[in-house]
């Protein structure tokens, strides 16, 4: 499994420390979390493209970048976290109208393309687009809404991500990524690959005041080989 931190627990006073120290405990991939202050529940706001450009400079071509795109305009400003560097755009369906129309827009600018679905909406959403996209995300938290537990129910739609991921792979087609993101943890970062998820994100529990980046990593990798 594909350990990716989320970057929002850090302190962004000391970002560009925390990105080398994630690269060196052995991280090549992260994940970038914008709100844009509307689309989430509790009107956070994070960062935008010129803090995704200074992050890509920082960590430079080999580490794989992605952004998770909680914004109202993600069909009207997609380009310019494009144009900042990410490897992969993940917009959320719910609010999308042309889901199709940005995946091709995201491929055509030579980008992949991720899609993600609240906890509440049905994996029905999305399996249309499963044969375009290079990353399906599964939220195990309500986006935005801080404090939150770790949702177990969401094994169903996971396991339901998978079974089309492996029928698809199995015809032929793109071998599009499931990835989850919400409350992940060593205590349940096993449970998650059981599900058959390949890129887990870790936020707080990677990323925290406990441990380094390292020894945080290495017990979630423990866990996984428990």
């Amino acid at each position: 499994m594909i350990i990716t931190p989320s970057i929002l627990t850090a302190n962004f006073c000391e970002l560009g420390n925390t990105m080398d120290e994630a690269i060196a405990a052995g991280i090549d991939w992260i994940h970038l979390d914008v709100m844009d202050g509307n689309w989430v529940v509790n009107r956070t706001i994070t960062f935008g493209p010129a803090l995704i450009k200074s992050i890509r400079d920082r960590v430079g071509s080999e580490i794989f970048v992605d952004c998770h795109l909680m914004v109202t305009n993600a069909e009207e400003n997609w380009e310019q976290y494009v144009d900042a560097g990410v490897d992969l755009v993940i917009f959320h369906v719910e609010a999308v109208e042309d889901i199709q129309g940005l995946i091709d827009n995201l491929h055509a600018r030579g980008c992949q393309a991720g899609a993600v679905l609240n906890p509440a909406t049905d994996a029905s959403t999305i399996l249309p687009y499963l044969p375009s996209l290079d990353l399906v995300l599964v939220m195990s938290v309500v986006p935005g809404k801080g404090g939150q537990s770790f949702m177990s129910e969401m094994e169903e739609k996971t396991r339901t991500f998978r079974a089309a991921i492996d029928a698809q792979i199995d015809a032929g087609g793109r071998t599009t990524k499931l990835m989850i993101d919400g409350g992940v943890k060593a205590h349940n970062v096993a449970q998650v690959a059981d599900w058959g998820v390949e890129v887990a994100v870790v936020g707080s529990g990677l990323i925290n005041d406990k441990g380094t980046i390292a020894e945080n990593l290495a017990e979630i990798h423990t866990a996984l080989g428990a």
